[in-house]
């Protein structure tokens, strides 16, 4: 399983943060997700399972399905599939979230996959450091958007 980390200061409070992270719906239009559908719904509408469909750039298209974690106080958001198809076997990770004393967030991405596909070594770990680094510039984007 390949493993990366990255960190992130967004300029935002924690609840904007956490508030982008649950709106799985609106994936599509900022993340690398050709889709996202909240399958099951927990306490106050969070989405504790989604499904996703993403393309896997050389090894084609993942399917599979996400089941969430919240920590009390939205310091982390943590997540394991429970289902996964195509270029991707397994996924878990999670966010954990600092609010700052000068009003931002800091969000630090923790990511493990496991590819379906033989892929050599040093590709996987520069894909998946480039999948983090993508997805908390993302993150930063939408967020500090508004």
């Amino acid at each position: 399983m390949e493993q990366a980390e990255g960190s992130i200061v967004i300029d935002a409070p924690l609840d904007d943060v956490v508030e982008v992270i649950e709106g799985f719906e609106a994936y599509p239009q900022w993340a690398d997700v050709s889709s996202a559908k909240v399958l099951q719904r927990g306490e106050g509408g969070r989405g504790i399972e989604v499904a996703f469909e993403v393309d896997v750039p050389i090894l084609g298209t993942a399917a599979y399905t996400l089941r969430y974690a919240y920590a009390p106080g939205d310091t982390a958001i943590s997540w394991q599939s429970v289902e996964a198809h195509g270029a991707v076997h397994d996924v878990r990770g999670e966010y954990l979230l600092d609010e700052l004393s000068d009003g931002g967030t800091r969000v630090t991405y923790r990511l493990f996959v496991e590819l379906g596909a033989l892929v050599p070594g040093f590709i996987r770990t520069q894909g998946s450091q480039r999948v983090i680094e993508n997805a908390l510039n993302r993150l930063k984007q939408r967020v500090e958007k508004g």
